[in-house]
């Protein structure tokens, strides 16, 4: 068997026995190379050196990759017992990488060396076990028994990479060559990069649940985007032309580096790439376990800042718009190309899948059409924060592998490195890092005029928001139907027979309420005091679509989308426009409504007195002012002299209603009985709030 030229299971195709054995197979692969990889530290008191100071030393490492098919086999209720509880917590958790100005320097009392292979040794053999016996049907999908098998595998490989890594960042007396990591010999001279056309197009991205390959859940879903033409670097950045970057001082240079990639050099002092070794006036280079003689036409290693600021030098040099690919230019360069998906190689087409070198090899070497490099050899940052496409579930064996890292935080890598096996070398693999962390990545560059989308986080972790995203486009609990819905059905009663032209909602939140008055409405404006919450609403109008995260318990999340479609409201979103405004001082152009809704506004505003009086101006003749409040007020948020109601006056109670009465008798007039609407907000899986909100309805004289 050759542990290092492999390929990921195809999943669809073939007799269940063969197919229960390649998956045996690729197992063993995969788990003997991973063990292989640890060969190269020279001592076992190696695995104990903490090299990446932004990840655990390499004894996790050895122990989380065996413990992961233990606690996700569990999980997918496959096996029913634990082979050693204590392992399979210390090494549960911890690989996401920290930021590098939070370092957490807890202690862990590790187990020797012996213990963490005895361990792995039982893994192995219950996994092996497992496959053997496991129920198997064709194809293998998402929701069938062996994805758990297929995640821990894949799981497996994306940490021979990461690992990889670390040991190249330890003490070079602390690890040894083996024949196994052979790395490339080949060097010479840097050849001259420039910058070749490529025809734009449209680019379709997402796997559905039937594709005949694993892939994490960031892989499934539906994105297109249109591509202008662009032009793109023939070779990845090679150290020469890199150290041209170096040498005019590009370090020190603060207008070529992003605000973080300011603080990032602050913190790290760096003045040249990470793998580039100083000697005297010049610099060697760093492979996995040797410092060898700078290959000058290999690619640059760096992290993303690094890149960037080399690109905004660049622009400098050139007079022209430099930067990086984005995620949908890189597979444009990728698929104009027609390059074959991992498992149907004959042979690897360029420095990736460990089926050339155990290094980075002269960035001429593997030509695509023009181009080189277009897969394999390094890593190729790119702009694009990674998040979810349009239709993202989580995987329930595996519901934290993606959604941490959506979070504008962590920018795609595209393309895959020498190291890249398995999914990692897949077409459709999305795998991201916090901009100032290293891997075996480097960069092409490109020049287009086409603009960058403005990163957003993809799912609202901000609780209070997340909390009416629920309210407005979640469930119903305790037999209360959603109080926006409720809200815009009574003010939709209450127009019957009136002009409804135009709209405008007040405090309208994520923008549910607006949404269904617009069924009926040729017009409605939403306004909220929150950019907050106004965000969300945008969002839905722009893209049709929200994504949060909700509190279950502690630190426990779930993950939710909705579609205005969902609820039939696709067809409102031309009819709709958000704002970010305050209530109380609006500017001229919201006037000439026919409906104004104002829900649970009055007592959360400075200064509700002078909205309740100048609100006439805004309504047409006959128009509807129709308000919602649980009058909590409360002088944290309105000064008493303000209160509306919720007092005594003249010694007598008064209340809100009867306040609001008096001060809209000028302009207003009430035409029902106030009637009391319930609303149900979740905070967590246990808790609720209920509120009995008062609504009254007011015609404009």
């Amino acid at each position: 068997m050759d542990i290092r030229n492999t390929r990921t299971t195809i999943l669809n195709e073939g007799t269940t026995e063969v197919k229960r054995e390649e998956i045996r197979d690729y197992f063993h692969a995969t788990y003997t190379i991973d063990e292989k990889l640890y060969d190269s530290l020279a001592r076992d008191e190696a695995f104990y050196l903490r090299a990446e100071p932004l990840r655990h030393p390499l004894i996790f490492y050895l122990g989380h990759t065996a413990v992961f098919y233990i606690n996700k086999l569990l999980i997918a209720k496959l096996i029913d017992h634990r082979i050693n509880p204590r392992f399979e917590s210390m090494f549960a958790i911890g690989v996401d990488e920290m930021s590098w100005d939070d370092l957490d320097d807890s202690h862990y009392d590790w187990p020797t060396v012996d213990e963490v292979k005895a361990y792995r040794e039982k893994v192995r053999d219950e996994v092996d076990l497992l496959i053997q016996e496991l129920p198997l049907s064709l194809p293998i999908t998402w929701d069938t028994p062996f994805w758990a098998v297929m995640m821990g595998i894949e799981h497996q490989r994306i940490h021979l990479e990461t690992s990889s890594v670390i040991i190249r960042r330890m003490p070079i007396e602390e690890v040894q060559q083996l024949p196994l990591w052979e790395i490339c010999h080949q060097s010479g001279p840097a050849p001259d990069n420039r910058l070749l056309h490529v025809p734009g197009g449209k680019v379709r991205l997402g796997k559905d649940k039937n594709h005949p390959l694993y892939g994490w859940d960031n892989e499934f879903g539906r994105h297109e985007a249109e591509v202008r033409d662009f032009m793109a670097s023939r070779f990845l950045v090679s150290n020469l032309e890199y150290k041209d970057f170096v040498d005019q001082e590009g370090y020190t240079k603060d207008e070529y580096w992003t605000e973080e990639g300011r603080r990032w050099l602050h913190f790290s002092q760096a003045s040249h790439p990470l793998f580039w070794v100083p000697r005297g006036e010049e610099f060697l280079f760093r492979t996995m376990t040797q410092i060898i003689e700078m290959p000058w036409s290999w690619p640059v290693e760096v992290n993303y800042l690094e890149a960037k600021a080399f690109c905004n030098w660049k622009s400098r040099q050139t007079g022209t718009t430099i930067r990086l690919p984005s995620e949908d230019e890189w597979y444009r360069l990728r698929d104009i190309h027609a390059i074959a998906d991992q498992p149907y190689w004959k042979e690897a087409p360029g420095n990736i899948n460990l089926e050339h070198f155990a290094s980075s090899c002269p960035v001429d070497h593997f030509r695509f059409g023009d181009f080189y490099d277009i897969i394999g050899n390094v890593w190729q940052w790119t702009e694009t924060p990674i998040s979810g496409f349009e239709g993202f579930e989580v995987h329930p064996y595996y519901d934290d592998f993606s959604t941490p890292t959506f979070d504008t935080q962590h920018n795609l890598i595209k393309g895959g490195s020498w190291i890249s096996t398995g999914n990692s070398a897949t077409r459709d693999s999305r795998y991201a890092f916090r901009r100032h962390f290293f891997q075996h990545a480097g960069l092409r560059y490109v020049e287009t005029d086409q603009p960058l989308p403005e990163p957003e986080a993809t799912y609202e972790s901000d609780q209070a928001v997340s909390q009416y995203c629920e309210l407005h486009f979640g469930s119903s609990y305790f037999g209360v139907e959603p109080f926006p819905i409720q809200c815009a059905r009574i003010c939709l009663e209450y127009m019957q027979g009136r002009s409804m032209k135009k709209a405008l909602e007040l405090g309208c939140s994520v923008g549910r309420a607006t949404f269904e008055l617009a069924r009926s409405f040729d017009e409605v404006h939403g306004l909220d005091f929150s950019a907050r919450f106004i965000r969300i609403a945008s969002q839905l109008q722009e893209k049709g679509y929200a994504r949060y995260e909700l509190c279950e318990e502690g630190e426990i999340v779930s993950f939710h989308e909705h579609h205005l479609s969902e609820f039939n409201l696709d067809e409102t979103r031309h009819k709709v426009e958000f704002h970010q405004a305050d209530a109380a001082n609006l500017k001229p152009e919201f006037t000439g409504y026919n409906l104004i809704f104002a829900g649970n506004l009055i007592d959360r505003m400075v200064n509700p007195k002078r909205f309740l009086t100048t609100i006439h101006q805004r309504l047409e003749t006959g128009g509807l002012l129709i308000i919602t409040s649980p009058y909590t007020w409360l002088k944290q948020f309105t000064k008493k002299d303000q209160w509306v109601g919720g007092y005594r006056k003249d010694g007598e109670p008064y209340s809100t209603v009867e306040a609001l009465g008096d001060i809209l008798a000028p302009h207003f007039k009430m035409i029902d009985s106030a009637r009391d609407v319930e609303m149900v907000i979740r905070e967590t899986r246990r808790k609720f709030q209920h509120t009995i909100c008062q609504l009254t309805v007011w015609e404009k004289n």
